[in-house]
C-alpha cells in the first residue's frame, strides 16, 4: 500500500515549481486541478482551492550533512536559519518557507535508520 497527502493550494502552478526546481520533486500524475508530486518514497499533492493549506511539515531527508547543505545553499533566499544539530531527535536540519507559507523541512538523520 501508499498513500498521498494533499494540501489545498492558492497558487498550484508556482507551488508545484518550487518543490520541482528547488527540491528536486517528479510530477507523479497531472489531474484536472490537482498535481501529484513524488520524492523518493513519499507522495504529495497540491489542488487548485481558493485557500491555502499551511499546517504541518513537509520533510525532506537528505544522504547526509552535506546533502543538508547543499539544499540550504538552493533555499537560502527562504530559509527561516542555517542548518544546525537537533540533538533530541539527533538529526542535523533547517527549515524554510515554500510560496505559500507551508514549512518545509530539510534533514539527515545522524543515526543508522531502516531503509524505507
Amino acid at each position: 500500500m501508499s498513500g498521498i497527502i494533499f494540501f489545498a493550494s492558492e497558487n498550484r502552478a508556482e507551488t508545484v515549481e518550487f518543490y520541482t526546481d528547488r527540491l528536486g520533486a517528479d510530477v507523479w500524475l497531472e489531474q484536472t486541478d490537482c498535481t501529484i508530486l513524488k520524492y523518493d518514497n513519499m507522495l504529495f499533492g497540491f489542488c487548485a482551492r481558493d485557500s491555502a493549506d499551511t499546517d504541518g511539515i513537509l520533510t525532506f531527508i537528505t544522504d547526509d550533512r552535506a546533502g543538508v547543505d547543499s539544499r540550504y545553499e538552493e533555499l537560502a533566499d527562504c530559509a527561516r536559519e542555517e542548518p544546525n544539530a537537533n540533538p533530541e531527535y539527533d538529526i542535523y536540519h533547517f527549515f524554510a518557507d515554500d510560496p505559500e507559507g507551508r514549512a518545509v523541512e530539510v534533514q539527515t538523520f545522524d543515526h543508522e535508520t531502516e531503509s524505507v
